[in-house]
């Protein structure tokens, strides 16, 4: 039996973290998440300090994903999640630099593949690219990557990821921004993704349009997350 598709809920709407995320993360504790994360931008330290903890202790896994678009910014972002206490570190593409941050820490690190850039992000890159970008990461010692395949500008978005597995092998494959509906999320579980997240879907009420609360967005991400598991896995 195949492994279940994880969905990450990213507290963060246009690529930053919402300015109330501890208040929501209470709110949907309800719904029992296993997967949490937000981004290093949009609320100071101390709010990700204490939402951080929150996530930890609540039994989910904790992401923050790093959107800082310069190398300084990128590589104190990494420092901060260290410092933080996250679980999981998304993003960047300093691989060098922030494999050493990491490298002895309770912090795993999966870094951007292909060519991001500007904020919100946009990726760049071909299939090629990203193939080898992801054996990099590996042999680095990453845990796997977090692609940003549905904003790709220079190929196609599926074939991004079923190039990310081929370079990964048995390494964690995460699809971040921008994923929309069911179609998407069973296209890239079907090309190799672990995970995919959504966060500004849930806040603008998109993913499930008649749902009008965040805690009955979440509940209909989780449903066809589920659905596309259980597809998989009867396949």
């Amino acid at each position: 039996m195949e492994a279940p598709l994880d969905f990450i809920f990213m507290l963060t709407k246009d690529d930053q973290t919402v300015e109330d995320c501890l208040e929501i993360y209470e709110e949907t504790l309800p719904v029992g998440l296993t997967h949490v994360g937000f981004k290093d931008v949009g609320v100071d330290k101390g709010t990700l300090k204490a939402l951080t903890n929150a996530i930890n202790a609540s039994g989910a896994i904790s992401y923050m994903e790093v959107v800082s678009t310069t190398d300084d910014e990128a590589i104190n972002s990494a420092k901060t999640a260290v410092e933080l206490g996250v679980q999981r570190l998304l993003g960047g593409t300093q691989v060098a630099e922030i494999t050493e941050i990491v490298k002895g820490t309770n912090t795993s690190y999966y870094p951007f593949p292909g060519f991001p850039e500007g904020h919100p992000t946009k990726l760049g890159g071909s299939e090629a690219d990203v193939e080898n970008h992801c054996r990099d990461f590996i042999e680095r010692g990453c845990a796997g990557c977090d692609i940003l395949a549905y904003r790709a500008t220079e190929a196609d978005p599926v074939s991004l990821v079923r190039a990310a597995r081929q370079g990964l092998g048995d390494g964690y494959l995460i699809v971040a921004g921008s994923v929309n509906d069911i179609d998407q999320i069973d296209n890239i579980a079907t090309a190799g993704a672990d995970a995919f997240t959504i966060g500004t879907g849930v806040f603008n009420g998109s993913y499930a349009s008649r749902m009008g609360s965040i805690r009955n967005q979440l509940k209909a991400v989780m449903a066809d997350c589920a659905k596309v598991s259980a597809q998989m896995n009867a396949a």
